[in-house]
């Protein structure tokens, strides 16, 4: 436990075929643990009070789809330039406030599309970024869920891809990117593209880069 309390905010709705409140809960005790005081919202409106995000070391966001208004956009933005950080998963965080380039931008990253079904797939760890805190020490795995094709910024820190064959529309493979992390300003954004399900964290280098993410994403 750190020696010190931290503050994360949690930032959970939307589509609910995402599981918004399971998967979340399930990293509340990993929070709690590494010293951090938790809140639960379950209201955008979180990103319009500027003075609880200054006081919050860790954002925590799982909201598919939906809108932000330009103004909790901004003060999202603002916070994590002054050190808030800034963490989520899949759909909850790059399938989020479509349409919306500023939290894109953010994110560094967006959720286009992914093949029909739930797909067994490789998840590759850039062997140049193998030392990375989020990742050290994990080896390649598999994973049995969605596979998301996304539209990323080249300013991001890829840690692990996936790679999509050729096929009818595709005419060479692509390595896509599965788990980045970016800076932004004074604050940390880690984003994973896995977690369409909660027994994708049961994985258990998934549930491992998730947790590290967290902590690493923190002020």
């Amino acid at each position: 436990m750190t020696s010190s309390a931290r503050r994360a905010l949690v930032v959970r709705g939307g589509w609910e075929g995402h599981h918004p409140v399971t998967t979340t809960d399930s990293f509340l005790p990993f929070l709690e643990r590494e010293g951090f005081t938790v809140q639960v919202s379950d209201s955008l409106d979180s990103y319009l009070d500027a003075e609880l995000l200054a006081a919050t070391d860790l954002v925590v966001q799982c909201w598919t789809m939906g809108a932000l208004a330009p103004e909790a956009t901004a003060g999202l933005a603002a916070a994590v330039r002054a050190g808030t950080g800034l963490a989520g998963w899949h759909g909850g965080i790059v399938d989020s406030f479509r349409g919306d380039v500023d939290y894109h931008q953010l994110t560094g990253g967006q959720f286009l599309m992914h093949p029909h079904g739930i797909h067994e797939h490789g998840v590759t760890i850039v062997p140049g970024r193998a030392d990375h805190p989020v990742v050290k020490g994990l080896g390649d795995f598999r994973v049995t869920t969605e596979k998301y094709w996304m539209l990323t910024d080249p300013l991001i820190d890829t840690l692990a891809t996936t790679t999509f064959p050729a096929e009818d529309t595709r005419d060479r493979e692509v390595v896509m990117p599965a788990v980045w992390t970016r800076n932004w300003g004074a604050g940390r954004v880690f984003v994973s593209a896995i977690g369409h399900r909660p027994s994708d964290f049961d994985v258990p280098e998934v549930r491992t880069l998730t947790e590290r993410g967290l902590l690493w994403a923190s002020r």
